[in-house]
């Protein structure tokens, strides 16, 4: 006979025992899934640590104009789909595009074709829903009062902008503008990471944002929109030097031609209110009799629509040179304005090198070093206050002086100490 009872039993515990080998399996999954997550919290952790380790041991150093070695975009889709809300994470800090370097020892056409491959790298020249924004944006910001309008770019990662230097520039300038407000154009700066950098100015009132440009619609209606063109189709030659840089030189031209204002590149010490300037830029050189010699455009003050402006774009179409240093920047401005100088109505004022460059390249380092005797002493205290009586900003050329110490009572240290805002100690490394 069939014991029901014991049957009864026996179906008990293989449910049960089924039960237990089901709680088990949903328990190891769940341990699983918890150390592995557990685990990449920690590797974010460390990520974030090393970061900030890497930040704290980055030697700090000047930045101007993208230099030629420094073609590096940040932005790894740091935006949501809709582009409306800005994100970031660690890889937005380290992302290093020196791939994007042009090749060296090439044929122009072997370079158009490389350049060609990489074009859907170079993110800035892309127009997307979020850079399309862009013209809204720049005039929602404006509508604040602004006493002068300022303009600087950075085709560079968040990491280049994040040392004491670097900041300094936006520190004398609201120093001796503080009414005034600030765009940087840059896609890597209009990030988490760059309001970060931006919070301790803005904190203290000053109206300062960074915006993505959208090139199409800069270089609208300008011979730079067929030059773009041109570029992006494999119609025209990159050159050697990274299209960084040259794109700094056009898109400023471009953001003064579209909004007016100042444009500055950011190796600048500030001193002067830039209010009573218009339509001008500044000489580099002299001869002796007085005449200048060669222009340059770190700073470049200009009206919305100025005709020499679109002399300057046109040059740049025209003319570009990626293989020569200079060729479509200081030396462009140069060859126009010689060219109009003698026309009348060219509406532009060159300013002497005191204005701007009161020191040369070649001699920036003595700006650095403390005096170490007593005409030495002497010659900085004069120094210093021509300085403030005839300079409305102190050019640091960036491409030779990255790499000096700002020695204490040097005539840097001195300025950099008298027009600072936040002032905190500068390390002179």
């Amino acid at each position: 006979m069939i014991d029901h009872g014991r049957l009864s039993r026996v179906k008990k515990l293989q449910v049960f025992s089924i039960g237990a080998i089901f709680l088990i399996i949903i328990f190891s999954f769940s341990f699983i899934s918890n150390v592995s997550l557990h685990s990449v919290a920690s590797e974010t952790k460390r990520n974030l640590q090393e970061l900030q380790t890497h930040k704290a041991r980055q030697p700090l150093k000047l930045t101007s104009s993208p230099e030629p070695h420094a073609l590096k975009e940040e932005n790894p889709e740091a935006y949501t789909e809709d582009h409306a809300v800005k994100e970031d994470s660690p890889e937005a800090y380290t992302e290093d595009h020196d791939h994007l370097v042009p090749p060296i020892n090439v044929t122009a056409e072997e370079r158009i074709a490389w350049f060609k491959k990489k074009l859907p790298e170079f993110k800035i020249l892309q127009s997307t829903r979020f850079t399309q924004q862009f013209d809204g944006r720049v005039r929602e910001f404006l509508r604040h009062k602004c006493k002068v309008r300022f303009f600087m770019t950075w085709i560079s990662p968040t990491t280049s902008f994040m040392g004491q230097r670097e900041f300094l520039a936006m520190e004398s300038l609201f120093k001796s503008n503080p009414h005034g407000c600030l765009i940087v154009l840059s896609r890597s700066m209009d990030s988490v990471a760059g309001d970060r950098i931006f919070k301790p100015l803005r904190d203290r009132g000053f109206k300062i944002m960074a915006i993505t440009p959208d090139l199409p619609f800069l270089f609208k209606n300008t011979p730079a929109e067929s030059w773009l063109d041109d570029m992006k189709s494999g119609n025209k030659d990159p050159g050697e030097i990274p299209l960084a840089q040259n794109l700094s030189n056009l898109i400023r031209l471009a953001v003064l031609y579209q909004y007016g204002g100042v444009y500055l590149d950011t190796d600048f010490i500030v001193l002067k209110d830039f209010s009573g300037l218009r339509n001008s830029v500044g000489a580099q050189s002299t001869d002796v009799s007085g005449k200048w010699t060669r222009l340059n455009n770190a700073v470049l003050v200009f009206d919305r629509n100025h005709p020499l402006l679109y002399k300057f774009i046109k040059e740049f179409a025209n003319t570009f040179d990626g293989n020569r240093w200079g060729h479509n920047g200081p030396y462009l401005v140069s060859r126009v304005v010689e060219k109009v100088r003698k026309t009348r109505g060219s509406r532009v004022t060159v300013l002497l090198p005191m204005a701007f460059y009161p020191v040369d390249w070649t001699k920036i380092a003595g700006f650095f070093t403390r005096p170490n005797d007593r005409a030495y002493s002497k010659w900085v205290e004069a120094k210093l206050l021509q300085l403030k009586r005839e300079t409305y900003g102190v050019h640091l050329w960036n491409r030779q002086s990255s790499g000096l110490r700002i020695e204490e009572g040097s005539i840097i240290g001195r300025l950099i100490s008298e027009n600072c805002v936040i002032c905190e100690p500068l390390n002179s490394s």
